[in-house]
């Protein structure tokens, strides 16, 4: 009896003395970073700083890998209200989370009161040079450059062949397969493959699609973790992951250009040749350094983002099948109308699907293709 006494006792001694120096440590945090603040501090908006040194990283991660990552933001709403901005700690940084259509509106459209603040994570593993790292003016100019060769009418043109002979293939595969397909992660190997063709060509470089994606998939966790540059942790693979994803681009880059020294000009161009290509108006060509970073977020981002939006896109029209009804049978109507000697799908017949744009001009506005902007 007596024990049983003394362990209750210890117990409720060792639950008091975690909430006193959880409760302490918070505050102490808390008290760090708002107190430098000064009377800027008053106008801070409610919310939790978390622990020293990682803040709210745990709760985030713990939320964003369960089954419902909005739990995350429904803590700070239901301790604080749905005031949709908070102060918390995370990715390195003291942080604002804004959440509400209407201010985040203000805040992506304001730039001269806002810029770009990625956390650490991000600025390393995506690079010196890349869109995240940069200041304002630059991130313009280098949009202007990068932007010509990748959209418009005639590059559309050039990528539509490949993108399908991609697509149909994939299809065929799975609907042959006698095991089931996780549609997200079969379709970032499809956009993985498709956006490596667009920037390197169908049969220019020999790839290792398999440690590519093994590489991209370390790297991206890295991007969402707490800067951490040791062995065991996320982002220290993250880091791994660049190092070897730059090789290889490297190595690409290199062998793009002594092929242009032997040959003098190529005719048969794909989207790295133009990024080496491309001027500005100061006749100005791209840095080694600018077109490798650019290469590393442009097949990250490329690929997860096309993944997830062609998912959503599936999900939704599964739910509706009498919009997906009116997708098909205008698809139908346009292959009806093709010429007997055409085999494949062209511009023209992409601008010709206007309701199945306007299903995915729906699509893109119901859903967030990545997590937050910073």
């Amino acid at each position: 009896m007596e024990l049983e006494v003394a362990a209750s006792v210890a117990l409720a001694v060792l639950i008091v003395a975690y909430g006193f120096i959880f409760g302490v440590l918070k505050r102490v945090n808390e008290w760090i970073y708002v107190s430098r603040l000064g009377e800027k501090r008053a106008s801070l908006p409610p919310g939790d700083m978390g622990w020293p040194l990682v803040g709210k990283m745990w709760s985030f991660l713990r939320a964003f890998r369960s089954g419902d990552p909005d739990s995350f933001l429904s803590t700070f709403i239901s301790r604080f209200g749905a005031t949709g901005i908070y102060k918390t700690y995370m990715f390195g940084s003291p942080s604002i989370i804004v959440c509400k259509p209407e201010t985040c509106r203000r805040v992506l459209t304001d730039d001269q009161n806002f810029k770009l603040g990625y956390p650490k994570a991000v600025k390393v593993l995506t690079g010196r040079r890349s869109f995240h790292s940069i200041s304002n003016a630059e991130h313009k100019r280098l949009r202007r450059l990068t932007a010509a060769p990748i959209t418009g009418s005639e590059a559309l043109s050039m990528y539509v062949p490949g993108i399908e002979e991609n697509i149909v293939a994939s299809l065929e595969e799975w609907s042959n397969s006698d095991q089931p397909v996780e549609f997200l992660t079969g379709m970032k190997k499809v956009t993985f493959k498709i956006i490596t063709n667009i920037f390197f060509g169908l049969d220019q470089v020999d790839f290792n699609f398999k440690t590519m994606e093994i590489l991209y998939g370390d790297l991206a966790r890295g991007m969402k973790s707490a800067p951490i540059n040791f062995p065991g942790f996320t982002f220290h693979r993250g880091v791994k992951a660049r190092r070897e994803l730059v090789k290889i681009l490297q190595a690409i880059v290199d062998e793009r250009k002594a092929l242009k020294g032997r040959n003098g000009s190529i005719t048969r161009k794909n989207m790295l040749d133009m990024l080496m290509e491309v001027e500005d108006e100061d006749k100005r060509k791209l840095e080694e350094e600018d077109i490798i970073d650019i290469l590393l977020m442009y097949l990250l981002a490329g690929h997860e983002t096309s993944a997830h939006g062609t998912m959503w896109a599936a999900l939704y029209l599964h739910e509706h099948p009498d919009i997906l009804q009116k997708a098909k049978e205008e698809q139908e109507e346009i292959i009806r109308r093709r010429p007997a000697t055409q085999s494949g799908l062209t511009l023209k017949e992409i601008r010709q699907s206007q309701y199945l744009t306007r299903v995915v001009d729906e699509t893109l506005r119901r859903i967030s293709l990545s997590f937050a902007v910073f």
